[in-house]
């Protein structure tokens, strides 16, 4: 289990309160595509994800950006449980889906940039550090099932 401060915690939270998740999951995910072009395999049916105008207004790509965000807001909530909370996604990604889960670690890189941008000079060192503390434990909670 996870030790969350005090500040840790707050600091989340105000985070999740502060970002438009229907602008930061896709603008996370899309980067995520454009920067590391060899994650985009694993949304072949996405259609065009040709270059990084189509990548950008894909509707699949917004839409599961979109669902990427609410997925953390997941995490967000259950801070405590992170592990058991992301148990079946850890599954679906490892046993169905086959993503590397050297991806997620991608994708929290792009959130954390986009987050960044959006926060503006709020988002201080004490700011990312425990906002990558929440993501790493994502990352692990969702790679779980690959060890």
């Amino acid at each position: 289990m996870v030790e969350w401060t005090d500040f840790e915690r707050a600091t989340i939270q105000d985070i999740f309160s502060k970002i438009d998740i229907d602008v930061v999951g896709p603008a996370a995910l899309v980067r995520c595509l454009v920067v590391y072009p060899w994650t985009q395999r694993y949304f072949g049916k996405f259609g065009n994800l040709y270059n990084a105008a189509a990548i950008t207004s894909n509707p699949n790509v917004i839409a599961h950006g979109k669902v990427v965000l609410k997925g953390l807001e997941r995490a967000v909530k259950n801070l405590d449980n992170i592990k058991e909370t992301y148990a079946e996604l850890s599954v679906l990604h490892s046993e169905k889906l086959n993503v590397d889960p050297d991806n997620f670690k991608l994708l929290a890189e792009c959130l954390t940039i986009v987050v960044a941008a959006q926060l503006g000079k709020d988002f201080t060192g004490d700011v990312q550090a425990a906002f990558q503390k929440f993501l790493a434990v994502v990352v692990s909670a969702l790679g779980r099932q690959y060890h």
